[in-house]
């Protein structure tokens, strides 16, 4: 069944409440203030979009390779530094969807589908689209977009959140759900006015210059995205709600002239390596991809193509041929930490398990909190039996990463086989919350607290957990 049939109930709850909420404020003859001129604060925004992507992760699927999700991370980071943004409680959400679109969503939420890393040509060109979205953010336009609209219909900011939640969750469905759902007219609450798009583009591009990557990088992604649109049967879900026209893109080519073209940078070869993880990932024939590579390697052979190679034959379960590949790089980008990785998850996949932890204990020696190499570390020790010290992992990185599902989900399967059902209960309980499913929290919670035997730190514990159930249950439907 289509995602967006599952949400329309939702959808229409959310609409209604929100109307209500809208109504009795507009009742109450009390204005809403900000600081800012804008009816809806920052601390409102952050609100909204921390219950927005709740509801994403239960509906949409998530990137689970954590070299991938890690590198879009530090990406990210590293350009909002230099933008102007003034609240920097970001959060990153890579969605397992081939196609071509980017997103932000009212306090501090960015979101970029798997599709578009694999369509950009460079590193450049992919940190301008997010840099991009940071400049929507930092001057608001959502909060600008929200009031222009209230005025003439109280439920806006409801429908706006529903319509964003089905396109990102559903990119190939988003589009008709739109139009045969909410009024036809909604489809613009998605698209952001032709001064919030250049003014967007402006701010984007300084803050990417600034942070060192090349300006021009902009419009050649746009250029891109528009081509797409040409030649192909859809247009890319970007272009939906960020139309790029001819007069942005000559804009974008003419500002990015006037402005400094900064150094390659040193580490912009590991764009190329997540690039070719999300190729072999989305290769359905990766025999035919190896074969492609392999004329490749033929013409002009180098470190990333051999890296490539390596995660074609993954996918294909050529360990042999992998390990040519392997053997073949030259010492230095063998260092390079996605390449030793790489190595390790080669030899978990050919059961080569005491040579694939040597790697991962030699690279949590130095780099101990790193999230790819626990991971993987993690999925070893699983293979290997050893529960108990998954566990401890994974505990690790659930401390480190308090808003990963798949984390929760890995830990309740690993406290399954261990046998720890109360540890079981509560690693789904904080699943489900972290995926806004508040009611089967609290369903799970139930049996939680039937568990024999309890503790009264484990009551207390499940009373915590619950009341924060509630809260958060609370929250949803006042924001919403």
């Amino acid at each position: 069944m289509p995602i967006y049939r599952f949400f329309l109930p939702l959808i229409t709850s959310l609409l209604l409440v929100f109307q209500t909420n809208s109504l009795h404020a507009a009742n109450s003859g009390l204005p809403s203030l900000s600081d800012s001129g804008f009816s809806t604060t920052p601390q409102e925004e952050y609100l909204l979009g921390r219950t927005w992507v709740r509801m994403l992760r239960g509906s949409a699927r998530l990137y689970e390779d954590p070299i991938v999700v890690a590198y879009l991370e530090d990406l990210l980071w590293n350009v909002a530094q230099y933008s102007q943004l003034t609240d920097h409680r970001l959060e990153l959400v890579v969605l397992d969807n081939p196609t071509l679109n980017a997103f932000a969503v009212p306090g501090g939420i960015v979101g970029v589908h798997s599709g578009l890393v694999e369509a950009a040509q460079s590193e450049d060109e992919l940190a301008s689209v997010i840099a991009h979205e940071l400049a929507h953010l930092s001057q608001r336009h959502y909060a600008a977009q929200i009031d222009q609209q209230r005025r003439n219909q109280p439920f806006f900011l409801a429908a706006m959140l529903g319509s964003l939640l089905i396109a990102a969750a559903d990119g190939q469905g988003g589009t008709a759900a739109l139009s045969s759902t909410l009024a036809a007219n909604q489809a613009s609450m998605l698209a952001f006015s032709r001064q919030n798009e250049r003014e967007a583009d402006y701010i984007g591009m300084q803050t990417l210059t600034v942070a060192g990557f090349d300006p021009a990088a902009m419009p050649k992604m746009f250029s891109r995205l528009q081509a797409n649109a040409r030649y192909g049967s859809k247009p890319p879900e970007f272009l939906l709600t960020h139309p790029v026209t001819e007069s942005r893109i000559a804009d974008s080519l003419n500002r990015a002239a006037n402005l400094p073209t900064p150094e390659p940078r040193p580490d912009a070869i590991d764009f190329d390596l997540v690039q070719a993880r999300i190729v072999a990932n989305y290769a359905q024939d990766a025999d035919k991809l190896l074969t492609s590579l392999t004329s490749k390697r033929n013409q002009q052979d180098n470190d990333t193509l051999r890296y490539a190679t390596v995660m074609a034959a993954i996918k294909a379960n050529k360990y042999e041929l992998a390990a040519e590949a392997v053997n073949e790089m030259s010492t230095d980008f063998k260092r390079k930490l996605p390449v030793r990785l790489a190595l390790a998850e080669l030899n978990i996949a050919r059961k080569q398990y005491s040579e694939a932890k040597k790697e991962l204990r030699a690279v949590l020696k130095l780099f101990p909190d790193n999230y790819p190499a626990n991971a993987i570390y993690a999925e070893l020790l699983l293979h290997q039996g050893q529960n108990s010290h998954a566990i401890a992992v994974y505990k690790k990185l659930a401390e480190q990463r308090p808003n990963d599902p798949n984390i929760r989900y890995n830990l309740a399967e690993v406290h399954g086989l261990a046998g720890n059902t109360l540890d079981v209960h509560i690693a789904r309980v904080e699943y489900f919350m972290l995926t806004g499913n508040l009611d089967l929290a609290l369903r799970q919670l139930k049996f939680a607290q039937r568990t024999p035997q309890l503790t009264e730190e484990e009551r207390s514990q499940l009373e915590a957990l619950e009341q924060e159930a509630k809260q958060i249950r609370e929250q949803m439907k006042k924001v919403m």
